[in-house]
């Protein structure tokens, strides 16, 4: 029989449904502000292999020339930001959900596996429970690259008046490559992370919206046989809840 298992507390939806939309369009203002100094590039000496942005990808989006539009509305969005991810932490903290995704001294081998399993070269199916070792270290990395993006991005908005932030980033050229090294990063996380959403399918994306997952149980014996949590949970000791044998 089919059974309904909550998976996510509203809070963990709200700050997810929240923060995506919101650091979307901190990229696509900060791609305005960047239009008027886009300095960065891959290559060496006068040999440039692949330049952060060309003009012809400012003009099909139509991003020139919006300088002061795109401050204003980075720095409106950055209090959304901070104040969403700050609310994050604390509810993950005292709501004990910290216990889910803190990665622990298994973690970066269940990374690798997961890995491994998704690239189709290991076939059997990795450890699983609430959140994967993989998805532990990318959702603490996520956080910890939110404060680096508030701290460099203060530290190159106000490089005088926060000039002993500037400084500990090792100065404003330094922070502003941080800081865009750092959308990068948000670029390819948001791949990954739709590319495994669209692989694990309508029950996990539902889990994120509505807060629960169906699943397969056998009546008899209670026990889940279909379903994203039908395989034996990885270290389950070291979850909240789990089962000690």
């Amino acid at each position: 029989m089919k059974v309904v298992v909550e998976k996510h507390p509203l809070a963990i939806r709200w700050f997810h449904w929240v923060n995506f939309p919101v650091l979307a369009l901190m990229i696509w203002s900060g791609l305005w502000i960047y239009w008027a100094n886009d300095v960065y590039r891959i290559g060496w000496g006068s040999t440039t292999l692949l330049k952060f942005f060309p003009t012809s990808f400012y003009k099909a989006f139509s991003m020139d020339h919006k300088l002061a539009m795109g401050m204003n509305w980075h720095f409106v969005l950055m209090w959304v930001f901070f104040l969403n991810g700050l609310l994050y932490v604390l509810y993950t903290i005292f709501s004990g959900e910290w216990r889910y995704l803190l990665p622990t001294r298994h973690s970066f081998k269940e990374a690798i596996q997961v890995t491994l399993y998704d690239l189709g070269i290991r076939k059997e199916h990795p450890p699983v429970r609430k959140f994967n070792g993989a998805q532990q270290i990318a959702y603490t990395s996520v956080v910890l690259m939110g404060l680096g993006s508030v701290l460099t991005g203060l530290a190159i908005y106000k490089p005088t008046q926060l000039g002993w932030l500037t400084t500990l980033l090792g100065g404003y050229e330094l922070a502003r490559i941080l800081h865009f090294a750092l959308t990068i990063g948000y670029v390819l996380f948001f791949v990954v992370h739709i590319a495994q959403v669209v692989r694990a399918g309508w029950n996990n994306f539902r889990a994120m919206v509505a807060g629960y997952e169906i699943e397969e149980v056998d009546p008899a014996t209670h026990r889940v046989v279909a379903g994203p949590t039908s395989l034996p949970a990885a270290n389950a000791s070291l979850s909240p809840g789990g089962v000690k044998s």
